[in-house]
């Protein structure tokens, strides 16, 4: 019995030799990469490809449905057609080609015979995964389908002939669009296997915000203030105008912040802006929309006296003349400026802004929760008060002798304001609200010196000489008109400077003059001090 049992196993292990040396013997009739009979990835036949024909086949067919339609369905019968290039189409399981390569080729005796076996009976199919690029459906999402947007429009108020009118809101339909980027790539990298086809896309209703219960209460006046631009030209006084009705008739909310900026921006003829004069690097410059921190000034004030929760609010570099320090309000785009202010109430309220016999007015109406004793006032303290105590005189070689061109002194301050609370006649509190500090600035000339005429060019730099733009002045209108001004005694200068310069080239006599003001300059300042 013993003896049966041996031969039993011996003739086992031979066949299971004989079987694995055919195994080998099949497995290595061709070359190693070439995927065998039977093997498909998809409805493509790989057998008898090596493993970069394999590849350049799926990656061809996966291309090849690049120019597939996909249409987006946004709302309302709205349709976005894209192709699956533009949504960034791309062959999601490369290592599928691997698999084929080794399928009966690796593992163990017995795996590779089964694998060679299952090929006789059945065909391996393998599944070709495709991939998306998320930041591409973001993109089509954003610049095509939320053009179909219906924004929601609050319930707000109008005033008419000095009445509140009510306007009623209107529901929104909007694409939610992280919902709707998830839904296509969602879609397209499990469900879509090539072809047109198409997406709904994930829409939400947005709801208005007010009824008019709640406006209907608006109707007290919470805070208003005006502020003068009689002095102004019409430029500024276009730009001061167009701001204060771009801000005239918002409604807020409980909660929402109102941003100046954003309300009265951008700054373009378009707009409705002029060119007028504004504040940049401690000079007084022609900008786009010029003034329009009167207009925010003025907004601010009002929103004090309403006692509304200041978010932002920054001072200007110099101080402006419409307002007492640190009343002011200064927004900038290029600083990034802004004023805002967040409605802090427990109910609407409405801004009105007009502008008549050039004053301009804000008046923040609400509902008044204050008890009738309780009165909110403002108070300027200016802390330090910095005098210009010299001139600066600034030559350009770019404007002819005769161009004088003279920015006025501004005084420097620093300063802050109080707020001052009473109630029923009695200060309650004193709170300090802002601290402001504004530039000492001299006043300053640029005077032009270009000229062929060496005399002129001599008395010019005389005048500059003697640090007086008043003289300057009336030197370069002379030599504007053809007169010279230079008496025998070299014309009021120096002596001292008068005999350093003799001899001179122009271009030596402007520098040794320019290191001449500065050492004035400097010891002008010293004496004030």
């Amino acid at each position: 019995m013993k003896k049966w049992i041996c031969l039993l196993a011996f003739v086992c292990t031979l066949g299971v030799a004989v079987l694995a040396a055919g195994i080998h013997s099949k497995a290595q009739a061709k070359p190693d990469d070439t995927i065998l009979e039977g093997v498909y990835a998809g409805e493509i036949s790989l057998s008898g490809m090596t493993r970069d024909q394999a590849k350049a086949a799926i990656q061809s067919y996966v291309d090849s449905l690049g120019s597939n339609t996909i249409v987006l369905n946004v709302m309302d019968g709205n349709t976005v057609p894209v192709t699956a290039s533009e949504l960034g189409l791309g062959w999601g399981n490369p290592e599928l080609v691997e698999d084929a390569v080794n399928l009966g080729k690796s593992g163990n005796v017995v795996v590779r015979y089964k694998a060679l076996k299952d090929l006789e009976h059945q065909n391996k199919v393998y599944d070709i995964a495709f991939s998306f690029d998320k930041e591409a459906i973001t993109s089509v999402v954003e610049n095509k389908c939320d053009a179909f947007n219906v924004e929601a429009i609050d319930a707000h108020l109008k005033r008419v002939d000095g009445s509140f009118v009510i306007e009623d809101g209107q529901t929104g339909i909007v694409v939610d669009n992280t919902a709707s980027e998830n839904a296509i790539y969602e879609y397209l990298t499990t469900q879509w296997k090539g072809g047109d086809t198409s997406v709904d896309l994930v829409v939400t209703e947005e709801v208005p915000k007010g009824n008019a219960e709640e406006l209907t209460k608006v109707k007290d006046v919470l805070g208003t203030f005006t502020t003068s631009f009689s002095s102004s030209g019409r430029d500024r006084s276009a730009n001061v105008t167009n701001g204060c009705n771009l801000i005239n008739g918002a409604t807020l909310f409980p909660g929402e912040t109102f941003s100046t900026y954003e309300a009265v921006s951008p700054f373009t003829e378009s707009n409705g802006y002029y060119m007028a004069g504004s504040y940049l690097n401690g000079q007084v410059v022609d900008s786009i929309g010029g003034g329009i921190c009167q207009v925010s000034t003025t907004l601010y004030n009002a929103v004090l006296k309403a006692e509304l929760q200041v978010e932002e609010r920054h001072n200007h570099s110099m101080i402006v003349g419409y307002v007492k320090p640190s009343m002011d309000a200064a927004i900038a785009e290029s600083a990034g400026k802004d004023f805002r202010f967040v409605n802090n109430t427990g109910y609407p309220i409405y801004i009105e802004g007009y502008t008549s016999n050039k004053n301009i007015t804000f008046t923040i109406y609400g509902v008044e929760t204050r008890d009738p004793g309780h009165v909110v006032t403002y108070e300027s303290e200016v802390l330090e008060t910095i005098q210009p105590n010299s001139e600066t005189i600034n030559q350009t070689s770019s404007q002819p002798i005769g161009f004088v061109d003279v920015q006025s002194a501004h005084i420097g301050y620093k300063a802050r304001l109080w707020k001052i609370v009473t109630e029923n006649g009695v200060e309650v509190s004193r709170e300090q609200i802002n601290s402001s500090s504004y530039k000492m600035v001299p006043r300053t000339a640029t005077v032009g010196v270009a000229t062929n005429d060496s005399n002129a060019y001599n008395e010019m730099q005389a005048a500059i000489a003697t640090g007086s733009i008043d003289h300057v002045k009336s030197v370069a209108a002379a030599l504007k008109s053809g007169q010279s001004t230079a008496p025998a005694d070299n014309g009021g200068m120096d002596p001292a400077l008068a005999a350093i310069l003799a001899g001179k080239s122009p271009e030596e006599q402007a520098a040794i003059i320019q290191q001449y003001n500065e050492q004035l300059a400097q010891q002008q300042q010293q004496a004030g001090q």
